[in-house]
């Protein structure tokens, strides 16, 4: 009888495994492309594959671009039998915009009095959030940075071929999360330029100086796969 007690970390893992499946599907079902990425082991990620040397996110499926997919039976394969982190692909049903917490919280502040005049749809999208403390703006698909935007430190446009993390995805320092959830835009996307706007304004108003030891290299980028 006891032997076919499981430790409770196991079925924490299942119940883990079966919410993200779940998820995940609700995503695809929305036409988001959806690929499994790496299962979060302690402090590191594991995709499986044989040789990977990223610890970090990252997709768990080598040819991960070409796998994503918004087909829900086939999402929900690959949550059958690991927890594995759900990224979204960008540049098809949408673009992100990622920006530090401070210049996306100034943005959705002052999109807020917008909301309840012409410009709604335009500022109105979903918004995620990293434990990290990195903004991704979902807009859709297609614009590009407008030129205060292009050369700046602070603003990252994923496209195609590139990916987030999405909710509730965990990563070492915590859970990413909604700010601005689908269901509350009914699963609408933001205008680029709109957002855009509100992020230039944000620059201006709110963006420090960048310190010396912080150079470009080490900011975060368009991922491009591992």
């Amino acid at each position: 009888m006891w032997e076919k007690v499981r430790p409770r970390s196991v079925r924490f893992a299942q119940l883990d495994r079966v919410r993200l499946r779940r998820i995940a599907v609700r995503y695809a079902g929305h036409g988001w492309q959806v690929t499994p990425g790496a299962c979060l082991a302690r402090h590191r990620f594991v995709c499986g594959r044989a040789g990977c040397p990223t610890t970090g996110c990252h997709p768990a499926l080598e040819q991960w671009e070409q796998c994503a997919t918004a087909d829900p039976a086939r999402v929900a394969t690959w949550w059958r039998l690991r927890p594995h982190s759900i990224l979204l692909a960008t540049g098809r049903a949408f673009d992100v915009l990622e920006v530090p917490a401070y210049l996306g919280r100034f943005a959705l502040e002052q999109a807020r009095p917008r909301l309840f005049g012409t410009v709604a749809g335009q500022v109105r999208g979903p918004v995620a959030a990293t434990p990290g403390g990195r903004w991704m703006f979902l807009v859709r698909p297609g614009e590009p940075l407008r030129p205060e935007l292009e050369h700046s430190l602070y603003v990252v446009r994923h496209g195609s071929g590139s990916w987030i993390p999405a909710p509730p995805t965990r990563l070492p320092e915590g859970t990413v999360r909604w700010v601005v959830s689908p269901e509350e835009t009914r699963w609408r996307l933001a205008d680029p330029y709109g957002i855009q706007e509100l992020l230039v304004e944000a620059l201006e108003a709110v963006a420090p100086a960048l310190p010396e030891p912080l150079f470009p290299a080490h900011l975060p980028a368009p991922r491009r796969g591992y």
